[in-house]
């Protein structure tokens, strides 16, 4: 093959078709686009799909496509269950959401379009919500236990009376009034990955 031309074998089953000169740029959502594309059947999960789950991190009414993607990156590397986005937020399969979940998508159960009490009241789960201002610091709570974590929209956070059990807050030295809802959500998921490691 010539230097730069990309060579791929895919799995038995799959059809692989290849497209003659720039028309890649033209049919892919970015400007400099990957060498290839998939399309590939949308995989959702129910809620009742969780049950039994140990670690489950729930999106509420999440609007941004990047902290959606990397909440599902920073979910599945911290080892949760499953990610569920209540109705409201940003469809999880919409093309920016993928990419910034760097494959996560495809490894984690994602549950879509659920509402947050529902998620909050799995059984055997005591739920946790952020807030940028009230609640116990988030290294103070036993996390080792079954556990729903839930991070609120980017505008808004959770409701004040949001159904959880109890609120954790991280606590942060600058001025700034919160932390971006994928960063907390990537702080709280390896603090449970850390508590649970022993560490």
């Amino acid at each position: 093959m010539a230097e730069g031309e990309w060579s791929y074998v895919p799995p038995a089953g799959i059809d692989v078709f290849e497209l003659g000169p720039k028309v890649m740029e033209r049919v892919a959502s970015t400007e400099a686009p990957q060498a290839a594309l998939a399309v590939v059947e949308r995989r959702t999960s129910p809620l009742s799909s969780l049950s039994g789950a140990t670690f489950v991190l729930a999106a509420d009414r999440i609007g941004d496509p990047g902290n959606a993607g990397t909440i599902l990156r920073s979910a599945e590397a911290a080892g949760a269950d499953g990610v569920v986005f209540t109705a409201g937020s940003v469809d999880p399969f919409n093309s920016k959401v993928v990419r910034s979940s760097a494959g996560a998508i495809f490894h984690v159960p994602v549950v879509v379009d659920a509402q947050l009490a529902d998620v909050t009241a799995m059984a055997g789960l005591r739920s946790f919500g952020a807030s940028s201002h009230v609640g116990r610091r988030y290294t103070d709570v036993d996390l080792r236990q079954p556990v729903v974590i839930a991070v609120g929209n980017e505008a808004h956070g959770l409701a004040a009376d949001g159904p959880v059990d109890e609120w954790v807050t991280i606590p942060h030295a600058g001025r700034a009034e919160s932390l971006n809802v994928a960063m907390a959500a990537t702080v709280l998921a390896f603090e449970v990955a850390r508590q649970r490691a022993g560490s």
